[in-house]
């Protein structure tokens, strides 16, 4: 008896401990971390448990999100966050929302922002779930001196003078989009065409042909693995059991495991038979994937703990794909819809690209000295950026003047800090190219489109002498317009997309 009483007695006071733990990381913990951050200034909306302010931002957000807007704007802050854009408005210091039980504090501050992306390992990248590793691991999703081994690594096959040689990757896939939209319009000479899309077969295209050259087929045959797993990756984010279906086999679950294991069984035989080709002299393109290749047998030779392992290598793959088609095609749409807005501007810009180039293949000095093209690009990149910025701190840790406490998550929305005209003027919100017309840093220091410092992004060169290739082929072609049946309606799934396509009449010139 007296050992049943002394266990039962242990079995109650862990049930205690444990409620007590429980109360603490969910209610004391959230409410110690609340007070902190407001004893400093910094306006907390008032946490509701257990999901924080998530109910009241997904209610507002999807009221905005349920039609498109009323009028054709560039002032986008309302439909994409409306409480986001409300407490900016009202807050010019930090304030903090909570997308769970810990506040996560909203930085729209530029000193702060650049403090954040300069101190790479006291603001790291937050944890990603079962879900997200299976599609995207990588440079965007590590940290501290992993990351800082695979961006050296990774750096060379960036440079400028390499990308020279891949002009010929993006001219090809470039030339054979023109020549379809060229069969496509009628007699009439002109069609409708989303285009959406259409540069997302483009840049997927592309990065096929620049990360793996000959072995063409298999690039897009990866591409297409790399998108459906995207696909499965936003179901699983918006499922309502998303929750338990992260980490139960569900038959979502499932499918997803197994394109990873095609896609890593793919990059794993591309990327041994490029391994033996260098070792032996006998490759000699200028692709990505042999560039990578080079650069980490060129650290393995000076120090064989320092180069990255093939698993490292083919989470990097899988990144080109993604970072190197997504947000490009994103670009391209956004700049086809905002040029067919502002038809002075599209003409402005046909008309630098013919008196520049004419009507002949652009070379990479061409496409250097397209100023204007390049101007409307950062502008639409301004008033149409890929995605906010989030950032975790796992100790407590000083920015600025604020001491935030251990747990506490960062959020830049660039959407609403780009537009701030205390940074950008009065006529921040509207499409004025005209401010980058001596560069970004003449515009404004508040530039964080490509990121920043150590953290700026590494393929930035490459996007934009995607775009701008594409950009100067079609205005040497066509002309174009919005057609009757685009709706504006911008929208955030995982990057910034147009929610209903990007309808544009298209017209040869």
């Amino acid at each position: 008896m007296a050992v049943l009483a002394i266990a039962l007695w242990l079995f109650v006071l862990l049930a205690l401990l444990s409620s007590l733990r429980l109360v603490y990381v969910i209610w004391w913990r959230p409410k110690i971390i609340e007070k902190k951050l407001r004893n400093q200034g910094i306006h907390v909306l008032p946490c509701k448990l257990p999901h924080g302010n998530v109910k009241e931002i997904n209610e507002l957000a999807s009221e905005a999100k349920s039609k498109p807007c009323p009028e054709l704007t560039h002032d986008i802050a309302p439909r994409l966050d409306p409480l986001l854009q409300e407490l900016s408005m009202a807050y010019k210091k930090p304030f903090a929302v909570c997308y769970g039980k810990i506040p996560t504090v909203i930085i729209m501050d530029p000193e702060l922002i650049r403090e954040i992306l300069t101190r790479k390992f006291e603001f790291q990248k937050p944890e990603v779930g079962p879900t997200m590793k299976l599609f995207l691991k990588g440079l965007a999703n590590i940290d501290g001196d992993k990351w800082v081994k695979h961006r050296k690594i990774i750096n060379p096959a960036f440079h400028i003078e390499k990308l020279k040689g891949m002009l010929p990757f993006f001219m090809a896939s470039c030339e054979e989009m023109v020549e379809k939209w060229d069969k496509l319009i009628d007699s009439a000479g002109s069609c409708e065409l989303d285009v959406m899309p259409e540069f997302q077969n483009l840049t997927g295209d592309v990065i096929s042909r620049a990360a793996f050259g000959s072995n063409l087929e298999e690039g897009r045959l990866l591409f297409s693995l790399q998108r459906k797993q995207g696909e499965l990756l936003l179901r699983s984010l918006i499922n309502l059991n998303s929750l338990w279906s992260r980490f139960l086999p569900s038959e979502l679950n499932k499918r997803m495991m197994q394109i990873h294991q095609e896609i890593q069984s793919l990059l794993l035989g591309l990327i041994e038979n490029r391994e033996k080709a260098v070792l032996s002299g006998n490759e000699n393109q200028n692709d990505l994937l042999n560039l990578l290749l080079k650069s980490n047998f060129n650290e393995v030779h000076q120090n064989k703990n320092i180069g990255m392992s093939r698993e490292d290598m083919i989470e990097e793959c899988k990144l080109f794909y993604f970072a190197g088609h997504e947000t490009t095609a994103n670009l391209l749409t956004w700049t086809m819809i905002v040029l067919s807005m502002h038809q002075n501007w599209q003409e402005r810009a046909r008309q630098e690209v013919l008196q520049l180039i004419g009507k002949n293949k652009p070379t990479f000095n061409d496409l250097n000295h397209l100023k204007t093209v390049k101007m409307i690009l950062l502008e639409v990149l301004r008033l149409y950026p890929p995605t906010s910025l989030v950032r975790s701190i796992y100790k407590e840790t000083k920015l600025g003047e604020y001491s935030l406490p251990a747990g506490v998550s960062l959020k830049v929305p660039l959407y609403l800090v780009q537009r701030d005209p205390e940074l950008w003027g009065a006529d921040a919100t509207e499409f004025n190219p005209e401010r980058f017309s001596n560069g970004i840093t003449k515009a404004a220091k508040d530039f964080f489109a490509f990121g920043w410092g150590p953290r700026i992004c590494i393929g930035q060169h490459f996007a934009m002498l995607e775009a701008k290739l594409a950009l100067a082929l079609i205005l040497q072609h066509f002309s174009f317009e919005l057609s009757s049946t685009y709706r504006h309606a911008p929208n955030v799934v995982l990057t910034l997309q147009p929610q209903f396509g990007g309808q544009i009449i298209l017209r040869k010139i």
